[in-house]
Order: structure tokens, then C-alpha cells, then sequence
């Protein structure tokens, strides 16, 4: 049997007091395990990590930037590495894991720029008699020790859209990584403290959900940044100290307007809706498609989804390899069942052999399903007519989830309108619901989350502003 993996602990790498067995998604295979840490461990983290706030404070910005670049250097050196970790571990299809190291590259070279402009503003306070002359600095310093709670789906470039913004403003983060893949944050860990970075800047504590929510819900804790279930996220929230950036669930929903270029839409939204299986919390769920469009846009939307190919993650071919677990996989073959037996109608099922789900496209799912309002995090798109546009709009809204939604249109008059009046914290338009751009604000509102990430935000997140008053 494999040594379990150690944990990241004031600049070392410990066994914890517990070891968790991994598999394989896509063919069960027993991975190298991962050592637990203990209530105890959790403690030494976070002491650690608050007696290490006004060193990690006290480092130049030349000095944190060093770090981040000494990072993006071991992310590409080691790029096979957390490719094979990110297709064995979370089970994504290779191209896929391809592109989240780069992503990943590229968040924190983002990091590293930011600190070329981000740190406070002077604010002109001589507005009232007898101040004339007064000014205001505001700097911004860092709100102190962050933990950040990371999904499987993306195990490294979420971890980095919490790890490189800590770093850059000197925060110290203790990172707890997916049960499921924990090996990327490990790893980013190791590539930490060959940067140069202090031994309190980055922990990385596996651990045991109750002991994940006692560190998450301490009191030295200033920020809690979890990506996640809505759930788990908005349970955390009530519990927490401090400050939560919460990046949640969604159920995204796609416009295709009558004018919409047809094939284009097709393509992405077939993408988009079954990239990764449909673990994506941007992933396309829902495409209300305008009436006079109907069976041209369906014809090519299932002429693309039947060209994608499914199976084995470590294949260049495919693009939907397997659900995370099996009981992923039973949850969205009974999703899909209920919403059948409530009237739906499926134009393509994907048939199900252990994690594998081929792609399933339903159409005539009543609202009230599970298929058709909750994050079903698997590869089930549905479709559904609209008769107008303002019913297009009308079916986008009526979620309790609002992180991102898709136009296509040539017509810039629909796209104000639905930029003003969709419930969502993005509109992409011409593209699915999936893009992001590590640079941009994302998240979500109503139930999909609070706060946004993206390097700069979630820097300001990871800050508090201190204002100091000058008088003459």
C-alpha cells in the first residue's frame, strides 16, 4: 500500500492522526491515501497562523510578488504532475485538466501583477470648514488569518483563486482541500515554500468535516472563502466570525433568441452543458430556446452533443468522463427518473455504467423537479420552449439560484435588457454560461452566494481598508 500523502503544517509535511483511502473515479483503482489532520493539528495551524499575521504583514510587496512568481515557475515546471493528480484523483478528462493548470498559472500571475496597483487611495476630506487642507490615506492591510474550503471539481485553480490573492496581500490562508482530490493543494503547498514563502503563509489540513467546520468557524478566523454546495456554504455562514466569500451552487440557464447564430450556439452550449460531466457550477442546465428557432436549434444542438465523446479522462477524445462518485451517479439517474415519470421527455438518455453517464437532454420538465431547479452537477441539460422573449427572461429568473446566465443574439437592445434585468451575478453573451476569466468578478447572487472572486476581488476581500487622517 501506498504512504499516504502527509499534510502541510507549519512548513512541514506530518502524517495526520488518520489516513483516507482515495479511488479513481473513472475505474475505482485504489490511490495513494491522505493523512487526516486532528482537532489538535487544526489548533497548531490556526496558532500558527495568527501569530504569523504581523510577520506576513510586515513583507514588501517585492517580497510577496517574489513568491508568487517563484510560484508560477514550479507550476510550470511541475504541469504533468498536477495534470495526472487533477484526471486520476477528481477524474477529469485530460484536455480539461490541461487547461486548469494553466488557469492556474495564470491566476497567480495575475496575483503577482496586482501588487503593482492595489493597495489604497487617497480620499480629499477638506469638504467642511476648518479642514481645508486635510487629507485621508486609506491603505489597504490584511484582515488577518483566511480559511479556504476548495471543491473537487476544479482542486487546484479554486484553491489558487484563494491561495494567490492570500499571498499577494499577506494573509495568512489554511487551506482544506476536496476529500476527493487533494493532492493539487498539497503539492501547490510544497511549491510554496520553495518559493521563499513563510512557513505560517500556507497550510494544507485533509481533514474530517467536523474538524473542517471547527476551523472554519474559529474565532482568529477573519475570512472564510468556501467554494461549494449552497448547503454546506450558507450553513458555515451563520456559524463563522468573521467575513464569508461564499461561491455556491447554481442552476444556469442559456437564452437562444430567434436571431441567435444557430451553430454557434449549438456548439458551446453542447460544451457547455457536458464539459467534465456536468461538474461545473456554471455548467449550462437549462436552455430556453425562442419558438420560431425550436426544431432548427434542437436538431443541431443534439448533432453536437451526439459527437462528444465519453469515457476513459485519460483519453484526448473525451470530453464527459465520469461523476465524481457513485452516488453522484445515483442521485442523477434518480433526478432524471422522477422528472420522466412527472411527464418529461428525454430526446437523448445517456446510459449509465458505474460513474459514466452519457449525456442525457430532457425537454418538457414541469418547474417543480429537481432536474429542472436544483444543481444537478451532472451531464442532464433541459430544454425548454419559449413563447417571447419577456418568457424567455421570466423562465432565466425563476431560480432561487442566480450565478450566471447565456444570451445569443445579434441584438444589442436584448442584451441591455436581459443585463438589467436577469437575477445573475454574470451575463455571457454569445457563450455559454462557463466562461470565466480568472481576472473578472464572479460569483453569484440570491442563493448561488455572497462576495465574488477573480485575483483583484477577492484581494479586497482578503483586506481591510485603514484610514489615516492628515492634517495641516
Amino acid at each position: 500500500m501506498l504512504p499516504a500523502r502527509q499534510l502541510l503544517l507549519d512548513g512541514h509535511f506530518v502524517d495526520g492522526d488518520a489516513t483516507l483511502g482515495l479511488r479513481a473515479p473513472f475505474d475505482g483503482r485504489a490511490l495513494q491515501p491522505v493523512s487526516q489532520a486532528s482537532s489538535t493539528q487544526v489548533e497548531r495551524a490556526l496558532t500558527v497562523a495568527f501569530d504569523g499575521r504581523a510577520r506576513l504583514a510586515r513583507l514588501s510587496a517585492g517580497q510577496r510578488r517574489a513568491v508568487l512568481h517563484g510560484i508560477v515557475s514550479g507550476l510550470g515546471r511541475r504541469r504533468s504532475d498536477f495534470v495526472d493528480l487533477i484526471v486520476h484523483e477528481a477524474g477529469k478528462p485530460v484536455v480539461a485538466a490541461r487547461a486548469e493548470v494553466d488557469r492556474a498559472i495564470e491566476t497567480f500571475t495575475l496575483a503577482a501583477a496586482e501588487l503593482a496597483r492595489f493597495g489604497g487611495e487617497l480620499v480629499p476630506v477638506d469638504l467642511m470648514p476648518g479642514a481645508e487642507g486635510t487629507f485621508a490615506e486609506v491603505r489597504r492591510v490584511p484582515a488577518g488569518v483566511v480559511v479556504g474550503i476548495v471543491p473537487f471539481n476544479f482542486p487546484l485553480n479554486l484553491g489558487a483563486h484563494k491561495v494567490a490573492p492570500a499571498l499577494a496581500v499577506g494573509a495568512p490562508i489554511i487551506v482544506k482541500p476536496p476529500p476527493q482530490a487533494p493532492g493539487a493543494m498539497l503539492l501547490l503547498g510544497s511549491l510554496a515554500l520553495e518559493a521563499g514563502a513563510d512557513p505560517a503563509a500556507m497550510q494544507v489540513l485533509p481533514c474530517a468535516v467536523d474538524v473542517a467546520e471547527a476551523l472554519a468557524t474559529d474565532a482568529r478566523v477573519r475570512v472564510m472563502s468556501f467554494t461549494g454546495s449552497a448547503t454546506v456554504g450558507w450553513h458555515l455562514k451563520a456559524k463563522v466570525k468573521g467575513r464569508a466569500v461564499l461561491e455556491l451552487g447554481g442552476n444556469a440557464a442559456a437564452i437562444v433568441r430567434h436571431d441567435a447564430d444557430l451553430a454557434r450556439a449549438a456548439k458551446r452550449l453542447a460544451q457547455g452543458a457536458f464539459a467534465y460531466a456536468g461538474q461545473v457550477c456554471i455548467k449550462v442546465q437549462r436552455i430556453v430556446v425562442e419558438a420560431p428557432v425550436w426544431d432548427r436549434f434542437v436538431a443541431a444542438f443534439l448533432s453536437e452533443v451526439d459527437a462528444l465523446g465519453v469515457g476513459d479522462p485519460s483519453l484526448e477524445s473525451t470530453t464527459i468522463g465520469p461523476v465524481i462518485d457513485a452516488a453522484s451517479a445515483e442521485r442523477i439517474e434518480t433526478w432524471v427518473n422522477e422528472a420522466m415519470a412527472r411527464g418529461a421527455t428525454s430526446l437523448r438518455r445517456g446510459a449509465r455504467t458505474g460513474t459514466l453517464l452519457g449525456p442525457t437532454v430532457l425537454t418538457d420538465v414541469p418547474r417543480d423537479t429537481r432536474a429542472f431547479a436544483e444543481e444537478i452537477f451532472g451531464p442532464v441539460v433541459v430544454l425548454e420552449r419559449a413563447v417571447s422573449f419577456d418568457a424567455a427572461l421570466e423562465s432565466v429568473n425563476a431560480s432561487r439560484y442566480g450565478l450566471q446566465a447565456a444570451l445569443f443574439t445579434n441584438e444589442l437592445s436584448a442584451v441591455r435588457r436581459a443585463f438589467h434585468e436577469l437575477e445573475v451575478g454574470g451575463l455571457i453573451v454569445n457563450d455559454a454560461t462557463s466562461f470565466r476569466s480568472d481576472n473578472m468578478p464572479y460569483g453569484g447572487v440570491k442563493d448561488s452566494g455572497l462576495g465574488r472572486e477573480g485575483v483583484r476581488y477577492a484581494m479586497a476581500d482578503f483586506t481591510e481598508e485603514r484610514v489615516l487622517v492628515l492634517r495641516p
